[in-house]
């Protein structure tokens, strides 16, 4: 996405080089968008660089509807022309762009980094209210005042821009995935196992710890890492999803995989997306007894699991049937794993090294990731 801009990058040895002397494309491809929703954050820096950008409609999860109105009507109170034509959003800015004060109606990370790099490159003071607060724009800010924008209220939901009309190269080293630290440890809490994930601050994982501890397991927090230790049996728990500093939409489908056999019955609401609760239907197919009313679902924790035939639907989803197939007897195989390539790096090797049975091996029509208790 980035080359297609113009861009030189270079990735070597986990550092990412990236320099843009000169854009020659304002149009991000549609593969791109189509493959990865965040392709459509190119559209602020586009917009604030060269005054104009051309992006697809988002892809990414199928897991409900996903609307990118808030950029838009940002964009719009900056001073840019927005229209549709042929699936694809085209923002112009006839004079220049100029500072505002956007309130959002809801706090998406999405749309607050979008805006964010926008406002950052616009020479005038703006300021988001409702912004996200996920650790990821905090992350963002620090960069970008690194590049030499001023950003007041970093971390809170009212932050203030005041942007400068060209912006310097800066080193930044970026957060570790705190839902790929959550996955590793709720797999281990759902096999009776123990893990200890390095490389994530425990503060950005503090209420999704509290589960794990109320579903029993023992967690020992360091400086840059967690350790669990779990029980022979969970406890089932109730919980809700919430924008940051609540409980992460993207961990749902992971603690609901890792209640499977929890004593007693838990209950999880989905409070961010309407339809993300698509996974249940697979993994009821290992025996998981999961009802679903609007936006809950419901958990009976069995005594036991057996392995099945299984489909990844979405990032989240597709490794939640993982920890299924660890707790199930028999073999499991998982097609689509493709999702499973967007949301984890090394996933096999990482799991094998925990003792997991895991292989992966191609078919002419899919591909497949093999599990086996």
């Amino acid at each position: 996405l980035l080359k297609s801009f113009g861009a030189e990058c270079n990735f070597n040895s986990r550092v990412l080089t990236v320099q843009t002397k000169n854009v020659r494309n304002v149009e991000a491809p549609y593969s791109a968008v189509k493959a990865l929703r965040a392709s459509f954050w190119a559209m602020g820096p586009l917009l604030a660089r060269c005054k104009e950008a051309r992006v697809s409609l988002p892809g990414g999860d199928a897991i409900g509807t996903r609307p990118v109105d808030l950029h838009l009507k940002g964009f719009a109170r900056f001073g840019a022309e927005i229209r549709m034509q042929n699936g694809v959003v085209i923002a112009e800015v006839p004079g220049r762009l100029r500072g505002a004060e956007i309130e959002l109606d809801f706090p998406s990370v999405g749309a607050t980094h979008n805006l964010l790099m926008c406002a950052a490159l616009i020479p005038e003071r703006s300021v988001l209210r409702g912004a996200a607060r996920e650790p990821e724009v905090r992350a963002l800010c620090e960069l970008l005042i690194k590049m030499g924008a001023e950003i007041d209220g970093v971390g809170s939901d009212v932050i203030e821009i005041r942007g400068r009309s060209e912006l310097g190269g800066a080193d930044f080293e970026v957060l570790g995935d705190r839902i790929e630290a959550a996955t590793y440890l709720v797999a281990a809490a759902a096999t009776q196992g123990e893990v200890k994930v390095t490389g994530i601050n425990p503060i950005f994982l503090k209420e999704e710890l509290h589960l794990l501890e109320r579903m029993g397991c023992k967690i020992i927090s360091g400086e840059n890492e967690i350790r669990l230790s779990a029980p022979t049996q969970v406890q089932a728990i109730d919980f809700e999803t919430a924008p940051h500093p609540g409980i992460a939409t993207d961990v749902q489908a992971i603690f609901l995989a890792g209640l499977a056999k929890a004593n007693g019955r838990s209950k999880i609401t989905e409070n961010i997306f309407e339809n993300r609760f698509g996974h249940v239907a697979e993994y009821r197919r290992f025996g998981a007894q999961i009802e679903v009313d609007g936006r809950s679902a419901y958990i009976d924790g069995v005594d036991s699991l057996t392995a099945a035939p299984v489909e990844g639907r979405d990032i989240r989803a597709a490794v939640g049937l993982v920890i299924l197939g660890m707790m199930a007897d028999g073999t499991t195989q998982i097609r689509e794993t493709h999702h499973l390539d967007r949301g984890y790096e090394g996933l096999i090797t990482k799991m094998r090294s925990l003792g997991v049975p895991l292989s992966r091996f191609p078919l002419v029509e899919a591909r497949e990731l093999i599990v086996g208790c």
